[in-house]
């Protein structure tokens, strides 16, 4: 057992497992380990490295901001934190009735969500939030409530109550919505169920339904949000607008934020005194948001998502593999559909041959590399999953590191 494989088993809380490697430095979409190993990062930090490892932007962006002011309490406000909620209203077309709530990271935003779904309950007439099964939202105990995945909840019973789950059909969504849910929050693609997008029309359909029936929309981007789909986020393509969003990762690029941002009469719900964070919308988090949505407006980076995605798709099904039946999603988000469920091997062979990728469930691999992924980071992940696959096929998935 190396040093620190022993002081992870011995000082960590064990709530990861056991990690894969101590990584030490990272530039661009590369990482290295301690023993100076080599690794293409194509899972991102699950969705979060917008700009790779060690971008210059943040780099300058944090270390500006650290030598100006890095907290100050919510009884004052700071000059990035209202540039960076001008600049959510902008992306996200929330409008002047927009309003924007800093947290600390996606689950936290969902939170926020969750008492935003419980002050549009009013007197309690509605006494329901509609979320969908599969889906998830964060492990904090509302978030938790949200989550339609009854496998991590069992042991946190009682959750907070009135979460109705439902299956992502449009019928499942006809038969349930009524005049007694306060809300519905859905994630327009389920990256921790394996990058499973909702049926054709179902946001248009979700939205009509909220409406006619008095209850928010609540979209939960904070996988799916700041390009990561190709478009700025998600919700763009459906062509709707929602009551309200949530998120996190790629926003900060790296950095914990999250944001809970709310559209017209939903924006009037919190009032002083309903919600609050110590560290929510801090100078150094919301100037380092700033520089990341600020590089990736500048360099086309939501455009490059989608091509590259594009490109990366016809890649991986390129392979010819067996093994290899599609792949789901938008952007650079993707899910690797298996012919078997190996997923975990294939994890680890990846990981033997310097390529870092996820496996959300047995059949499925999940990459969602930086934003910033070119032709060079294709070509090497293009090597090194075909290698990774070859072990699994040959049955030696662990042959040693490169």
């Amino acid at each position: 057992m190396s040093d620190w494989t022993q002081a992870a088993a011995s000082d960590m809380m064990q709530v990861f497992g056991e990690p894969q490697a101590m990584l030490v430095r990272g530039s661009g979409c590369f990482l290295w380990d301690a023993d100076g190993t080599e690794y293409l990062d194509f899972l991102g930090g699950i969705a979060v490295n917008a700009l790779g490892h060690a971008h210059p932007v943040m780099v300058e962006a944090i270390s500006r901001q650290a030598a100006e002011l890095i907290h100050v309490s919510n009884y004052f406000v700071t000059p990035p934190q209202l540039e960076l909620a001008a600049r959510l209203k902008r992306l996200t077309g929330a409008g002047e009735a927009g309003r924007v709530y800093f947290s600390n990271s996606g689950a936290e935003a969902n939170e926020a969500a969750f008492k935003l779904a419980r002050l549009h309950s009013g007197s309690g007439a509605r006494t329901r939030i509609l979320a969908l099964n599969g889906s998830f939202h964060g492990r904090t105990m509302g978030a938790l409530a949200l989550t339609g995945k009854p496998a991590i909840q069992t042991d946190f019973a009682p959750l907070p109550g009135g979460v109705t789950h439902i299956d992502a059909t449009l019928d499942a969504l006809e038969a349930e919505m009524d005049d007694t849910v306060a809300a519905l929050i859905v994630e327009p693609i389920q990256g921790e169920s394996g990058v499973v997008e909702l049926p054709d029309g179902y946001l248009a359909r979700a939205r009509e339904l909220t409406q006619e029936n008095g209850a928010l929309l609540i979209l939960d981007e904070v996988q799916t949000g700041a390009g990561r789909t190709g478009d700025w986020f998600a919700f763009k393509r459906a062509g709707i607008v929602p009551d309200a969003i949530t998120l996190a990762k790629g926003m900060g690029g790296g950095f914990p934020i999250g944001a809970l941002v709310t559209f017209g009469a939903a924006s009037d719900l919190f009032t002083p005194g309903k919600h609050g964070s110590t560290f929510s919308g801090n100078p150094l988090a919301t100037a380092t948001a700033n520089a990341v949505l600020g590089e990736i407006e500048a360099s086309g980076l939501v455009e490059n998502a989608r091509e590259r995605g594009e490109q990366l798709r016809e890649l991986i099904l390129g392979i010819g593999s067996p093994l290899i039946t599609g792949v789901r999603g938008r952007g650079l988000l993707l899910g690797i559909a298996l012919a078997e469920p190996v997923a975990a091997d294939l994890v680890r062979a990846a990981l033997d041959v310097g390529l870092i990728i996820n496996a959300p469930n047995p059949t499925t691999i999940r990459i969602a590399p930086p934003l910033t992924v070119g032709d060079d980071e294709l070509r090497v992940f293009t090597e090194r999953f075909t290698a990774a696959i070859a072990r699994i096929a040959a049955g030696t998935p662990n042959e040693g590191t490169l």
